[in-house]
């Protein structure tokens, strides 16, 4: 996907798992629970919406899958109304048991500042999903690191 003037956020990690087994992830809300959204309404299917809640916040989002190419990209809709960007995922298999996957949001709209907020905020966010991603599929460790980064009683 194009980025439109450099304004996008970027996470990519290395995951020793096999390309098909690291793209279910992403696809199957069974096992993304696992590492970042509690609950999600279905797999995700091209052009069909899906909805994703994140049950310790009381908040869910829907997304359109825009692109599904099975083992090599994802790409998503998401946001509210007045602000959609797109997040792809690229699944490049290094070897027949390690992928890498590199995550890109963008179409941020807004100010200087509101942009740089945006993209610090999903390049954190994004780089928690895959860091949990890497622990659960290669340790079947639930690190919980979308929950514990906004603790209840911190404000």
């Amino acid at each position: 996907m194009k980025t439109e003037n450099n304004k996008f956020a970027r996470a990519e990690m290395l995951i020793r798992k096999p390309v098909s087994e690291v793209f279910q992830a992403f696809l199957d809300p069974q096992i993304t629970s696992k590492f970042w959204f509690t609950k999600g309404s279905g797999k995700l299917e091209e052009n069909q919406k899906t909805e994703w809640t994140w049950e310790m916040y009381g908040f869910s989002l829907s997304v359109r899958t825009v692109v599904l190419q099975e083992n090599k990209k994802i790409v998503i809709e998401w946001g509210n109304p007045d602000e959609i960007t797109l997040v792809e995922w690229v699944f490049n298999p290094l070897n027949e048991h390690e992928t890498f996957v590199s995550i890109t949001n963008s179409g941020f709209h807004g100010d200087t500042d509101k942009i740089i907020d945006q993209v610090r905020n999903s390049t954190e966010g994004f780089t928690l999903v895959l860091a949990g991603a890497k622990a659960y599929l290669e340790h079947n460790l639930q690190l919980n690191l979308v929950l514990d980064r906004f603790p209840k009683g911190l404000a």
